[in-house]
């Protein structure tokens, strides 16, 4: 499994279907069609990327 964001193979699995890239420090989330990106924020909270990076098709990643 590679990260959907730096395309990394540092990946940890930490929840059922929740993976953490060790390479650029996002978790993410693998659903059935798509994966959600997350950052971590400070007091450790997961906050999903905002509408501007799902405009681009970076926090919604088609699973092939």
């Amino acid at each position: 499994m590679n990260c959907p964001v730096c395309e990394g193979r540092a990946i940890g699995k930490v929840g059922v279907e929740q993976y953490y890239c060790w390479d650029c420090c996002v978790e993410f989330t693998s659903q059935s069609d798509k994966v959600v990106i997350y950052d971590l924020a400070e007091d450790g909270s997961l906050v999903a990327w905002d509408d501007p990076a799902l405009d681009s098709g970076l926090a919604e990643v088609a699973i092939e």
